[in-house]
């Protein structure tokens, strides 16, 4: 009878698991060598379990497996949920959480000013350990119903709260393993290409470990294009509002289906998606919604950066020319940049097909985040999963680089080291390239190492 994992199999998944163990319970988020020695150690198991895969089944169960070794813990190398749970108290209590920054229901003046559900001194705490005092919520409505049924359910765990989290990312990544197996299988590609993203390292520590909701996103993303790939525009129109609820990413799906379903049902497609998507921007609706959304993303543009490629080679020609950082110029530059990409690659596709979407999506997403100012390791994780579709692999070389921008919060000051962050982009552009050489001069994608 074959073992159900080879001795090679075996050891890469216990040595997965102790890194995975020890980045979850062990591991300080300023503890940049530590952090980074285990991160290799997850990916070279994960490199070793890919290159020569279990049977799916075995594959599958040490997917779930890696994932609920980081149930009890709260998140080590990330404090977003900090805000999470911020947004969730204002939630649950009815209010919204759109209509003010914490720093103005934080003022001088109530001395005994606190949230819904917590005690002023848990308050001031939370208070405290938030990284978004000045800034408006972000985050989508499906993310605050989300915090909303977490903080209901535990208004003064904060253990608790970030377990229900979890479990709703748990759930999400169930149903994207199930999607990524049966697209792959409608088409024809071979259903093992799953466990790249399933087993992926960066995919368990920033989603299930860091309980970021792209996996939410992800989920969403995949069920439009498997319900387009059948014929069910209604549904597939419905999970990408949903998917854009969690993220406003994929609303970059949507030029790519126009020479897919024609003028006619493109327009009817996008209609019932921004009918839905505004359904589910109902409950926050307020004069203030708009207003303040969109001050979060002129600041997400022309104020934030961290971990950018080709926008920091562009600030240091802008420093040398004029002596002070054009972000707000060059913010504007890159996002039209993003634009006409998307523009171009939707009207030059050669024979777009469904089969072809994952893969051109992939290049369209990576243009997004080659050009963006900012850049945290969690945004990767929608290309490892696009990955899937492709023979391309430069996305996993990125998974496995891109916890080098933790070095940042080695101290509170969080600076960037620009030589790590350089050989980070060098490394995955030079992969990048190579592979669409190959893919050129052969007339397909370039032939996977693992």
């Amino acid at each position: 009878m074959k073992p159900r994992l080879s001795p090679r199999q075996l050891a890469a998944g216990l040595g997965s698991a102790a890194a995975y163990l020890a980045l979850a319970y062990c591991t300080p988020r300023p503890a940049f060598g530590q952090l980074l020695a285990l991160y290799l150690l997850a990916f070279g198991g994960y490199a070793l379990l890919v290159q020569q895969p279990p049977r799916l089944r075995y594959g599958l169960a040490l997917a779930l497996l890696f994932r609920l070794l980081w149930l009890p813990a709260l998140p080590a190398l990330s404090d977003d949920y900090h805000r999470f749970r911020w947004d969730g108290a204002l939630v649950a209590a009815g209010q919204n959480p759109y209509r003010a920054r914490p720093q103005e229901l934080m003022v001088p003046a109530a001395r005994e000013q606190r949230l819904p559900g917590l005690s002023a001194a848990a308050t001031a705490e939370l208070y405290a350990a938030l990284n978004s005092k000045p800034y408006y919520s972000v985050y989508p409505p499906l993310c605050q119903a989300a915090f909303g049924a977490a903080s209901a359910l535990f208004p003064t765990s904060a253990r608790g709260f970030v377990l229900v989290l979890r479990l709703l990312i748990l759930g999400a990544e169930a149903a994207t393993a199930g999607l990524l197996l049966a697209m792959l299988r409608r088409f024809g590609q071979p259903p093992r290409r799953a466990l790249l993203y399933l087993l992926n390292p960066l995919v368990i520590v920033e989603l299930t470990g860091n309980v970021h909701f792209e996996a939410l996103m992800i989920c969403g993303l995949l069920a439009a294009m498997w319900a387009l790939a059948q014929g069910r525009r209604a549904w597939s129109a419905a999970a990408l509002a949903g998917a854009v609820a969690t993220k406003l990413l994929p609303l970059l799906l949507l030029p790519l289906l126009l020479r897919r379903l024609g003028w006619a049902r493109w327009l009817s497609y996008s209609a019932l998606t921004t009918l839905v998507l505004l359904g589910l921007f109902a409950p926050f609706f307020s004069r203030e919604l708009v207003s303040n959304l969109g001050q979060s993303l002129e600041l997400y543009f022309h104020k934030f950066e961290f971990n950018a490629g080709l926008y920091y080679l562009l600030r240091a020609v802008g420093y040398w020319q004029t002596g002070y950082n054009q972000i707000a110029r060059l913010g504007t530059l890159l996002a039209g940049g993003t634009l006409l990409t998307v523009a171009g690659v939707a009207l030059r596709e050669k024979q777009p097909t469904w089969a072809s979407l994952p893969r051109t999506l992939l290049l369209v997403f990576t243009a997004y985040f080659a050009l963006a100012t900012t850049v945290h390791p969690w945004y990767l994780t929608t290309l490892v999963a696009l990955s899937v579709f492709s023979r391309y692999r430069y996305a996993l070389v990125w998974s496995a680089l891109v916890p080098l921008s933790y070095a940042a919060y080695q101290t509170s000051a969080y600076t960037e080291n620009l030589w790590l962050v350089g050989l980070e982009y060098g490394l995955v552009a030079g992969v990048l390239l190579w592979e669409l050489r190959v893919a050129g001069r052969t007339g397909h994608d370039a032939q996977p190492r693992f």
